[in-house]
């Protein structure tokens, strides 16, 4: 399994939505935008970084149109989703121009773990693994 840090609001878009101000669904962010490709398909932890995007929520809604629920949290692994695929091009909201798209599906959200963030798409440590409760002790 891998782990990914993402900075908030977006790791919490990702986990467990927003509110769509249209329709009032909940709208969760089926794509991560990355200057880089990855082949790797499968689970990924989703790490909230310890300093968030400078995005305001207001211009979430506005550019987005969805609302932010909650207060995010910072500094650890707030849950989890399966990369389906990489594409150069994405019809999601979500999707930012001259980027590859992770394609996300299955997110699920995890009882917080603090646990401190890295750069890139890396293999998830077992004592990570445990802590989430996703791997049985040694």
């Amino acid at each position: 399994m891998r782990v990914i840090s993402i900075r908030q609001p977006w790791a919490s878009l990702i986990v467990t939505g927003g509110t769509d101000v249209q329709t009032g669904a909940n709208a969760l962010k089926d794509v991560e935008n990355r200057s880089w490709a990855t082949t790797y398909r499968g689970p990924v932890l989703i790490h909230a970084s310890q300093r968030p995007d400078a995005i305001r929520p207001d211009e979430i809604e506005r550019r987005f149109g969805v609302r932010l629920r909650g207060e995010p949290q910072l500094g650890g692994v707030i849950g989890m989703v399966d990369i389906v695929d990489c594409v150069r091009s994405h019809a999601s909201r979500w999707y930012a121009p001259e980027h590859f798209a992770f394609v996300l599906a299955n997110s699920r959200p995890l009882p917080f773990v603090r646990w401190k963030g890295a750069l890139s798409l890396r293999s998830a440590p077992q004592e990570l693994l445990q802590l989430c409760g996703l791997s049985r002790p040694n």
